[in-house]
């Protein structure tokens, strides 16, 4: 390794260092190791927001704007993160879908508010994305991309270091595709326990996965496909009727993808 990028990695290694803190995180119940503090983690969302509201137009429908803003601060109020303000908007897309960023920033496409059947399913939806901003999930995924670049940096001059950096690019992969599976099923455990908080029936997290899968059943898969990153929905359900306290059957544990038609 040469000498300037030997200093420029120990000065990365330092940054991270001094810059960490060890929290304890509510949502997963264990002491955690941030690199972001909560400002810069608002300062990054507001940044990845920019250039969604860039890319994409608002809803014009201002009833289904403040009906989304409504439940969002329902979910908010029992949610187990207040040291952030949350924002909700619906953007002009007919894509089934909704996604949280850094920060407190929850998008909702207006297809999906479409494709709802009630309030319920709404709340749902909005505690599950709400749940990841709790977690943190988002921003330890940018951890771990930060820790794959220094581990390319580290790995990369180094002669037969090829398996490392090999394995640095599936991990990198990985970590681009989506939520982890744990991650995803922990958001829907929070969600059916936000939504029942805030007054709202969480059975509308059943009823609006199963939908979903007859969705996207009947439509091609396409890259950026709900199901692309998502564990199977008997799982999902499962981690619901658990969080309820619910009988868990037979039907619960069988996992069947079935190809589009």
């Amino acid at each position: 390794m040469g000498l300037p990028l030997l200093k420029f990695t120990i000065l990365l290694f330092c940054l991270l260092l001094f810059g960490c803190s060890t929290e304890y995180n509510i949502a997963t119940k264990q002491e955690e190791v941030f690199y972001y503090s909560t400002d810069r983690e608002v300062k990054i969302g507001e940044s990845i927001a920019q250039q969604v509201e860039k890319e994409y137009k608002f809803a014009e429908d201002l009833l289904v704007q403040k009906r989304v803003e409504d439940v969002g601060k329902k979910i908010v109020s029992v949610c187990d993160r207040k040291d952030i303000d949350y924002h909700f908007k619906v953007l002009d897309d007919e894509e089934v879908n909704a996604v949280s960023l850094p920060g407190g920033f929850v998008y909702v496409n207006k297809g999906l508010v479409d494709k709802i059947a009630n309030d319920d399913e709404l709340a749902c939806i909005l505690a599950h994305e709400v749940s990841h901003i709790v977690a943190r999930h988002s921003i330890k995924k940018l951890q771990a991309i930060m820790g794959y670049s220094i581990l390319r940096l580290l790995t990369a001059p180094i002669p037969g270091t090829g398996q490392v950096g090999n394995a640095a690019d599936v991990a990198f992969a990985e970590i681009m595709t989506g939520y982890s599976r744990e991650d995803e099923l922990l958001a829907d455990q929070l969600a059916s326990r936000y939504a029942k908080l805030a007054g709202y029936d969480p059975h509308g997290m059943i009823s609006f996965l199963k939908k979903l899968e007859e969705i996207n059943r009947r439509k091609p898969l396409r890259p950026k496909s709900y199901f692309k990153t998502h564990p199977y929905v008997p799982d999902r359900i499962r981690t619901v009727k658990q969080e309820l306290g619910e009988k868990i059957d037979f039907t619960d544990y069988i996992n069947i993808e079935q190809a589009p038609h």
